[in-house]
């Protein structure tokens, strides 16, 4: 893989993307939000049925935004320190949000395999994944306040709705180090790895996935992550709506007829 990119693989109906930029950490700088933003595209003409997110390396999943001088979106961020407008720095906040909210909105579930340190910006992306898998030397830190700064990758309401306001609070305030064994605790994450094997579980939980019914898988999805934001009443509306569609395009017949006949099933794509 090519330094400073974002790289993509298709396993059969699994999509891993790997974030390369070790020698780094794996944080990001303008031209790696260009190169997700690439790779999005990408995942949107060719849907995969899960997707999978790593880091390269067995030190770093993202280390979050390079904070360093050669990064030049550092450059609006000094410009609006230097000049008390607010513009050059919500370009760069809105951008990184804009690139962030395409990718993990994609209509597939999304599985963070954390293989090393998330911090900042990196640990953020993992809260608005839909599953995560950390290995148990990994560790996540949401950094952003040791250096003045605030969570601005869509992190804070997530990691809120994962783990409850005070713990939020806690974890982004004091922005202490979290092991896998006490992200687990606090349910950060779904599941610890075996060492060194972050990558190859999540990738297990990919197929599993991508075995049962994707119209199924992404109808599910929906309700799951727009849940949350909606009260209970218009939840159990929209999961009825997603339902009664889902039925009427006929998938669950491959999967019934499977079942009477004691065999997996094979679900089209379409």
């Amino acid at each position: 893989m090519p330094e400073e990119n974002i790289s993509l693989e298709y396993q059969d109906n699994i999509a891993v993307v790997c974030i390369n930029r070790p020698q780094k950490r794996n944080a990001f700088n303008a031209n790696m939000f260009s190169k997700l933003e690439t790779v999005t595209e990408t995942l949107k003409s060719n849907l995969p049925r899960a997707i999978v997110l790593t880091g390269s390396g067995d030190k770093a999943f993202c280390a979050g935004f390079d904070v360093n001088p050669d990064n030049p979106m550092n450059t609006d961020l000094v410009k609006s320190v230097e000049t008390g407008d607010e513009g050059p720095a919500r370009l760069v906040v809105e951008r990184i949000r804009a690139v962030v909210d395409a990718f993990v909105q994609l209509p597939v579930p999304i599985i963070a395999a954390i293989n090393g340190l998330a911090y900042g910006g990196g640990a953020e992306t993992t809260m608005r994944c839909d599953l995560r898998v950390i290995d148990p030397a990994a560790v996540i830190c949401f950094s952003e306040v040791r250096l003045g700064l605030m969570p601005d990758w869509g992190g804070s309401p997530h990691l809120v709705r994962l783990a409850g306001p005070a713990i939020a609070a806690d974890l982004i305030l004091t922005a202490r180090t979290v092991t896998a064994e006490e992200a687990l605790s606090l349910k950060l994450v779904n599941r610890i790895s075996s060492p060194g094997n972050a990558l190859n579980e999540a990738i297990e939980i990919g197929r599993t996935i991508a075995a049962n019914g994707p119209r199924a898988v992404r109808s599910a999805l929906e309700v799951t992550r727009r849940s949350p934001d909606l009260p209970l009443a218009e939840s159990l509306d929209l999961e009825t709506d997603r339902a009664i569609t889902l039925i009427a395009s006929g998938e669950f017949i491959h999967g019934v007829a499977a079942f009477l006949e004691r065999k997996s099933p094979e679900f089209p794509d379409k």
